[in-house]
């Protein structure tokens, strides 16, 4: 399965600020010599060389991410954050064509919604849309946000083939299984996993974990256990947390902890804070590593998602 990243922010879209660009150049030119300017190749090295949070950005978009399960003509995506704007741009591009969309929602929050009004396929009525929640009234729920004075078209002027499902229970798409578990957030939440019988991803953000998300229960243990990945949310450091408890999300120390205490291979760090700039994004990240290697989590791998991100499974 192959997994891309359109939006990695929570909360609300952050697009960098003009005062951030003009540091991100001034930080480089801080680091330039003239024989970094002498050929091409120098210039190519000098670039392969600057800070990930220099060269390059984590994303302004919120949260979606879509995963290709096969060479087919349809596409898994889990939230419809601002980030699935960009995802209905590239993807009508890309070979295959894709013909359905099947689109499932952790919760209804603004920024995990938000995007779907501005999602191109949703007006083309030769594409099949699937929409997929736990929660019942799914038609309603994604049709209000697009009612006036919300917004100048209603849902029902997207032309795309739609379809509503209430799920009950796990379900199975291109020979995968996918199944689901609640989370804890105010007004509930839902994590999502796929297994293709090659590998396994969950998907789960918006999770405020708690002692009993570490139990080796039943359930715990069908869904958590030696999965090869896991996108989650870990939008506060440790002291953040504690402030925020009840605010339904966890730290980068938590998602560490707990996707060691599973066994799962790597950890994509999730739902970034909208007051956290690439730097200091990126500093957490080399935090969280230090303390998984601190705690001797050996077979943890950590990364931080960013929005263009593409993992192979």
């Amino acid at each position: 399965m192959r997994i891309q990243f359109w939006g990695v922010r929570g909360s609300l879209p952050t697009p960098q600020l003009p005062s951030q660009i003009q540091s991100k150049v001034a930080a480089i030119l801080d680091r330039l010599s003239p024989q970094d300017l002498e050929t091409p190749a120098a210039r190519q090295r000098f670039l392969n060389a600057l800070p990930m949070w220099l060269y390059g950005t984590v994303g302004g978009n919120t949260a979606c991410i879509s995963v290709a399960l096969d060479n087919s003509s349809e596409i898994v995506v889990f939230d419809a954050g601002s980030g699935i704007r960009d995802m209905g741009i590239a993807l009508p591009k890309q070979e295959p064509r894709i013909e359905r969309y099947r689109i499932f929602f952790s919760h209804f929050h603004w920024d995990h919604i938000m995007g779907l009004p501005f999602f191109n396929p949703a007006f083309n009525p030769s594409i099949q849309i699937e929409f997929y929640s736990p929660k019942p009234h799914l038609e309603k729920i994604l049709g209000d946000q697009m009612l006036a004075p919300y917004f100048p078209i209603p849902m029902s002027a997207m032309g795309a083939k739609k379809s509503f499902h209430r799920l009950s229970s796990a379900l199975t798409i291109q020979g995968a299984n996918i199944s689901y578990k609640q989370t804890w957030h105010p007004q509930d939440a839902y994590a999502y996993r796929v297994d293709d019988g090659k590998h396994s991803f969950i998907y789960s953000t918006d999770v405020e974990l708690s002692d009993a998300d570490f139990v080796h229960s039943e359930e715990n243990d069908t869904f958590f256990k030696n999965v090869d990945l896991i996108v989650l949310d870990s939008q506060y450091t440790q002291q953040e947390a504690l402030v925020k408890r009840g605010w339904g999300h966890s730290s980068f120390h938590m998602a560490t902890d707990f996707a060691a205490h599973w066994g799962i291979k790597c950890v994509v760090l999730f739902h970034h804070d909208p007051t956290y700039d690439d730097q200091t994004l990126f500093k957490y990240l080399q935090e969280a590593r230090s303390y998984a290697e601190y705690m001797h989590f050996k077979d943890t791998h950590l990364i931080l998602a960013t929005e263009g991100l593409e993992i192979t499974l």
